[in-house]
């Protein structure tokens, strides 16, 4: 509607659902009022700024394809789903544990940010981070209950920053990156319960035997890219992992007798 002034609204203090999406909003001051508010929907607006009031009972806000820079000021302590595509985010400094203890699910697709070093939110269960420009991956441990981890068309040449405490990440999407040895890969044996990778579209991806060398390093996952693994692949693929350990004894033995 081309809105620019939302200040009528602050009299209607009861209301629940609010969709402000694709007006020309600079200022969401007036929102401070509704205090009974669950969820808010105001994409495709002028916002240079996430900072808001501390609403309460806030559980769904979706800034979607505005002009954000930053997460100060997103302190709601019911907040479970956060949404901030194509924006102009940078870093992911800012998010506090200590504000959004609830929070599950961040949107942060289509962004800048070229690190994952400071996201200081424990709990959360789905990350996307595809179409930035991630070159490396810290700060990864604290996400004990990731389930999912998207990180799609991003700069990422290693995988270094995975850690054993991530216990309940499942799905892990990598597609579009630098990825070029499979011995990158292999640093993902660190995740006990991935079940589902997707590394097509990678360097590595045009590889000879490209599904069973992936297979070879992570036996346990049931779906790479988009199809499921057959018996038969984890068959040929086990095979692959004992000749390799086998030729990486001989390397070992082969050194103790040049030590020796």
């Amino acid at each position: 509607r081309g809105l620019t002034d939302i200040s009528l609204i602050e009299h209607f203090i009861h209301l629940r659902y609010v969709d402000l999406s694709k007006n020309k909003l600079k200022d969401l001051a007036p929102l401070s009022s509704l205090t009974q508010l669950l969820w808010l929907k105001v994409d495709r607006n002028l916002l240079t700024s996430a900072s808001m009031q501390e609403l309460p009972y806030l559980q769904v806000i979706s800034f979607d394809r505005n002009r954000i820079m930053d997460f100060e000021g997103i302190t709601h302590p019911l907040l479970t789903n956060l949404s901030l595509k194509e924006n102009k985010i940078e870093t992911v400094l800012g998010l506090s544990h200590d504000h959004l203890f609830s929070l599950q699910v961040l949107e942060l697709r289509g962004n800048k940010i070229n690190t994952t070093a400071g996201l200081g939110v424990s709990k959360l269960k789905k990350l996307y981070l595809a179409k930035n420009t991630i070159c490396s991956l810290e700060g990864l441990e604290e996400f004990e209950q990731l389930e999912t981890l998207h990180l799609r068309d991003n700069k990422l040449e290693t995988l270094d920053g995975f850690s054993a405490s991530m216990r309940c990440l499942q799905y892990l999407n990598l597609r579009s990156n630098g990825i070029k040895s499979f011995q990158e890969v292999g640093k993902l044996q660190v995740l006990p319960m991935l079940q589902a990778l997707v590394l097509m579209d990678n360097p590595c991806a045009q590889e000879p035997d490209y599904r069973l060398q992936v297979l070879s390093w992570l036996p346990q996952l049931q779906r790479l890219d988009k199809e499921t693994v057959e018996e038969e692949e984890q068959e040929e693929a086990e095979k692959i992992r004992q000749t390799r350990k086998e030729k990486e004894k001989v390397r070992t033995n082969a050194g103790q007798g040049l030590e020796g």
